[in-house]
């Protein structure tokens, strides 16, 4: 049953700073199994237990507490539903450039705005953190690369056979690209 958010407004994004992270880590963890056990090729094959994503959002609430990594979540109702990640700890010849990834939202909370909102804020994080580039990459085909469509972002390709779903079946991937304007 999927939640009842109304309007886009209804969605509260926040970028976590590490202690609200390490607060929200069980349902950061929660979303993450509820995707992979849907079937989304986000990194990890089933079984996938929480124990599990705790740890995956450990390591992530350490690289945002090294100031490597953005996190941002979405609540409704003051529950946590989605979350997306901007990585901006790169090699020194790219600082303007951030990679997005693992744009996560439970399966009961899609197609009611949650994953255009994280994108949205997305651009405004990262274009505060000096970045004016963003790629990105996706299952071909996904729900999400149509998403990525229509906030503008520029297919580069596709790329066979590049990762796994969680049942070891392999997908295929499209990369993204995104030009942010500069902060003025």
């Amino acid at each position: 049953m999927a939640l009842n958010l109304g309007s886009v407004n209804g969605v509260e994004v926040r970028r976590l700073t590490a202690p609200e992270a390490r607060q929200w880590i069980d349902g950061l963890a929660a979303v993450l199994v509820d995707c992979v056990r849907g079937g989304a090729s986000v990194s990890y094959l089933a079984p996938f237990s929480h124990g599990e994503a705790r740890a995956v959002f450990e390591g992530v609430v350490a690289e945002v507490e090294r100031a490597q990594r953005i996190l941002l979540a979405a609540f409704v109702d003051g529950m946590l539903v989605g979350t997306v990640q901007v990585v901006h700890a790169l090699p020194p010849n790219q600082p303007h450039r951030g990679d997005v990834a693992k744009l996560l939202v439970l399966r009961s909370a899609r197609r009611q705005g949650v994953g255009q909102r994280l994108m949205e804020r997305v651009e405004v994080e990262a274009r505060s953190e000096g970045k004016t580039l963003l790629v990105l990459d996706t299952v071909t085909g996904d729900a999400a690369e149509r998403l990525y469509e229509r906030l503008g972002w520029t297919k580069t390709g596709v790329i066979p056979s590049y990762a796994l779903y969680p049942d070891g079946r392999p997908c295929d991937t499209t990369v993204f690209w995104k030009q942010l304007p500069a902060q003025s």
